[in-house]
């Protein structure tokens, strides 16, 4: 029983030195294995930095691996050509609305009192309160700063010298806040204001041009004015006189070129290109026609007797070729015409006149200007704050010589604010009024 124990633990020893032996056996196999993929990857490596080989792919010509071949293969072959999504393409702006957009900016920056001032010519004294203006210094300054208007009119009372005159008309366009008018009367003859003063030669009157014939004398007058005016800063000269004298004692005979639409508008068309060539801004008047009477608006009331159908016969033909001709400005008079308005409403005033007549019926889109609003036809019948809204109202841009300007002004600045008039029939105004003052920044 003993011998049997001792010879089964001898079995059992032996069998766990084998087991023990087959463990150590499968160690070193699998260290073996590992030795070799590690040598293998090594040898890989080495191997595939050697120059022009690329493992597993083979090899070209000496120094040029199956990478390169594959390039050229590639740089061979046409490139392809994808098709894209066309791209909008956006238009430049042209000049003119690159203009009106400048235009636009500066009224935008406006604010509404300054917006309000631009819409007036006065004269000096009515923004500064001296008796007569003759120079323009710091009480100038400050009138321009408080109410900037749109521009400034002067008379023979402003007038001393030249040297005067020109520092006093420097001085006031340096202290604008924006571009002004600078404006005159000169028409040549009875109306001239420079040469009432003694600075210039008085250029032959309208009626004696006319009767020349010749359309040319027009220009060459209109070309000397022009001159004489820009030498001494103006930019705007209420001239020329486009009336038809067509009845005897006609109010305007001496400042009409004839007594026929047909004779009288080449002379018309002509003195307004001349006053243009030289850099002055002509304003066409009086719309839509003052020559068949003989009243005076400055002395009151004035009443034109002609049809619709004589007027659009006659004076509008005028009116017209001038429109056609690229007026900027044209002037309405206060004469009233029953015909067209069917009462005694100066035309100024009248909606069917200034609006229906002379902006839609006949194309006018520039500037509109009233006639001075303190002749007796307006100021006799309508305070200062009644006429300026209804002359806005009517379709006028701009307000010349108010009775009282600062009764004008804040009468428009409240119909504004209580939108009796929009804000923007003020910019629609100042629109048409800087594409003139600022005509020298179009660039073609």
């Amino acid at each position: 029983m003993a011998q049997n124990t001792v010879s089964e633990q001898e079995h059992r020893e032996k069998r766990r030195k084998k087991r023990r032996n087959s463990q150590i056996g499968a160690y070193l196999l699998l260290l073996l294995l590992l030795a070799v993929v590690g040598a293998a990857i090594v040898f890989g490596v080495k191997y595939a930095s050697q120059p022009g080989r690329v493992p597993g792919v083979g090899q070209g010509e000496p120094g040029e691996s199956k990478g390169d071949e594959i390039d050229d293969l590639f740089a061979s072959e046409p490139p392809i050509e994808l098709e894209s999504e066309p791209t909008e393409t956006i238009p430049e702006s042209t000049p003119e609305e690159k203009f009106e957009a400048m235009i636009q900016d500066r009224i935008a920056a406006m604010p509404l009192e300054d917006r309000v001032a631009g819409l007036f010519i006065v004269t000096p004294e009515s923004i500064t309160g001296v008796q007569t203006a003759t120079k323009a210094g710091e009480g100038t300054k400050e009138a321009l700063d408080k109410y900037p208007v749109g521009g400034v009119i002067y008379f023979t009372k402003n007038i001393k010298n030249k040297e005067q005159l020109a520092e006093m008309i420097e001085n006031t366009a340096l202290y604008a806040k924006y571009p002004l008018f600078l404006g005159v009367d000169e028409e040549g003859g009875t109306v001239s204001r420079l040469a009432e003063s003694k600075l210039v030669d008085k250029a032959a009157s309208a009626q004696e041009i006319g009767k020349s014939g010749d359309a040319n004398q027009a220009y060459q007058a209109g070309a000397t004015i022009g001159a004489y005016l820009k030498e001494f800063g103006f930019n705007l000269d209420f001239a020329p006189v486009a009336d038809v004298a067509n009845v005897d004692g006609s109010v305007v005979a001496k400042r009409s070129y004839g007594e026929d639409a047909t004779a009288v508008t080449p002379f018309v068309l002509s003195m307004m290109q001349g006053l243009e060539d030289q850099g002055i801004t002509a304003c066409v008047k009086h719309f839509p026609g003052i020559g068949s009477t003989k009243e005076d608006t400055h002395d009151g009331l004035a009443v034109i007797d002609r049809t619709a159908e004589e007027l659009r016969a006659c004076e509008f033909t005028v009116f017209k070729a001038a429109i056609d001709a690229g007026a900027d400005m044209i002037m309405v008079t206060h004469a009233a015409v029953p015909s067209l308005t069917g009462d005694n409403t100066p035309s100024t005033m009248s909606e069917a006149v200034v609006t229906d007549i002379l902006r839609e019926e006949l194309g006018f889109e520039g500037v509109i200007i009233t006639d001075a609003m303190n002749m007796a036809a307006i100021s006799d019948y309508h305070d200062a704050d009644e006429a300026v809204i209804f002359a806005l109202k009517a379709g006028c841009d701009m307000i010349l010589m108010p009775d009282d300007f600062e009764k004008a002004y804040n009468s428009v600045l409240q119909a504004v604010q209580e939108n009796v008039i929009s804000e923007e029939r003020i910019n629609d105004a100042l629109r048409r009024i800087y594409r003139i003052k600022l005509a020298g920044q179009l660039q073609n």
